[in-house]
């Protein structure tokens, strides 16, 4: 679910915190290690990401969020700041290159460029998250 996330609503936050669980408390973010990624390039994406993105001429920039039960891409277009709302079920990551991560929900998908250490430990974080989130199949 992509939301326009520019103004505190406190009809979509409860909204976001049914899909993906409230933010994490102070002490879970320092023994996680923080929540919060690097600034990631976005390379390519969906249709309906990319027509807001193609609205100015910055760089397309983007940041992700850990909750206890999804993540939110966070990106700005023009002077609004819009999240991708993505529960751990329905998240799929694939490394395509060297330095670039897709993540996919639904029809939706961002390509992300990734070229520091920090940024990769990071997705190692998410993918170690959503393992530990996922429920296990019994068969």
């Amino acid at each position: 679910m992509m939301i326009n996330i520019s103004y505190r609503d406190e009809v979509i936050e409860k909204k976001i915190n049914s899909i993906v669980g409230s933010p994490y408390s102070l002490t879970d973010r320092i023994k996680k290690n923080g929540v919060g990624s690097p600034r990631f390039k976005i390379n390519k994406s969906s249709e309906k990401i990319n027509n807001l993105l193609v609205l100015d001429k910055n760089i397309n920039y983007c940041n992700i969020e850990l909750r206890p039960k999804g993540i939110i891409i966070r990106f700005r277009s023009l002077l609004e700041t819009y999240g991708l709302i993505i529960p751990f079920h329905k998240l799929n990551i694939h490394k395509e290159k060297s330095n670039q991560y897709s993540v996919f929900f639904d029809s939706s998908f961002v390509k992300l460029h990734v070229n520091k250490d920090g940024e990769y430990s990071f997705f190692r974080k998410l993918i170690a998250e959503k393992a530990s989130s996922t429920p296990k199949n019994p068969f």
